[in-house]
């Protein structure tokens, strides 16, 4: 349950310092809250209750569907978003945006929304999986919200956005508050949370994380970078993916489930090659930084 302590790291100074008229503030706020609680509820089954089964998964996934179809709802409805709602970059790709509502513009919240849905429950989970070494999801986290926040930066200043030729999002700067808030929080949990660790962040931690992370991206219309911002949390998914269907497929074909890895979240996999688990962290952060810089490169290489 450790992951409180990252809550109100983050979501304290936000409040103090975030602008309370921005609905950026609230929603943001609201994503990471709701999903902490969920994470939460998950955390103290497992510990104080002693059921490792911990919260029904159906239960999990109903709390992110419900917090991404609020998010998903404001973002498209509420009227200062109305001029670029359904609108997203294109990375590597100048004055190119998907939209949302190419089919119909009146029903575009049919296709918006649930894309909405998908990436806070993605990325969230993703977040989650991550969380199975010593300091890697709290340091791949901060190093993903370092990014986000410049981008939040960026896209909230009309002469920055005009110069780099992005979309301009006013009144987005106030996420760079919460995203720098967010990295404070997790680099100070990260002093306790290396390896060997003495304070875990838990579901409680990585949903919150995850989904506040998601909910960055959507609010500054940079969901499609995710794979490359979060890319440890997709390879991580990704893994799991290949396994899990891997696994099925021979067992249906051969009657014996094989494996593509040793053991998955493909941290995993490495710890079962023998590689001590502070060198899978570091090694991870190191791409995750390679990853964030790749991500920024999409500003001016286009």
């Amino acid at each position: 349950m450790g992951g409180v302590i990252i809550i109100l790291a983050t979501v304290i100074p936000a409040l103090l310092f975030m602008d309370m008229t921005s609905i950026y503030t609230w929603m943001i706020v609201f994503v990471m809250v709701v999903l902490g609680s969920v994470g939460f509820v998950d955390d103290y089954i497992k510990v104080v209750k002693n059921d490792k089964s911990g919260l029904h998964g159906w239960f999990k996934i109903g709390g992110q569907v419900t917090v991404g179809l609020i998010i998903g709802a404001l973002l498209y409805w509420w009227p200062a978003f109305e001029e670029f709602n359904t609108l997203s970059t294109v990375p590597f790709l100048k004055d190119v945006n998907i939209d949302y509502a190419f089919f119909s513009e009146t029903y575009g919240w049919l296709l918006y929304i649930p894309m909405v849905i998908f990436v806070i429950t993605a990325v969230s989970n993703a977040a989650n999986l991550t969380d199975g070494l010593d300091g890697l999801a709290a340091g791949t986290s901060a190093i993903a919200g370092i990014i986000l926040g410049i981008f939040a930066y960026v896209s909230g200043r009309v002469d920055f956005s005009n110069f780099l030729d992005i979309m301009y999002l006013p009144g987005s700067g106030e996420l760079t508050i919460f995203a720098a808030s967010l990295v404070g929080a997790c680099l100070g949990f990260l002093w306790y949370n290396t390896h060997p660790a003495s304070v875990f962040m838990g579901d409680t931690g990585s949903l919150a994380i995850g989904g506040a992370l998601g909910a960055l991206a959507l609010m500054i219309h940079k969901e499609l970078l995710l794979p490359i911002i979060c890319g440890i949390f997709f390879v991580e998914t990704l893994s799991v993916i290949i396994q899990t269907s891997w696994f099925k497929y021979t067992r249906w074909k051969y009657g014996e489930g094989r494996r593509v890895f040793l053991m998955t979240p493909i941290h995993h996999h490495y710890e079962k090659k023998g590689w001590p688990e502070s060198k899978i962290v570091v090694r991870f952060w190191i791409i995750a930084i390679l990853l964030g810089i790749i991500s920024l490169l999409t500003l001016k290489i286009r």
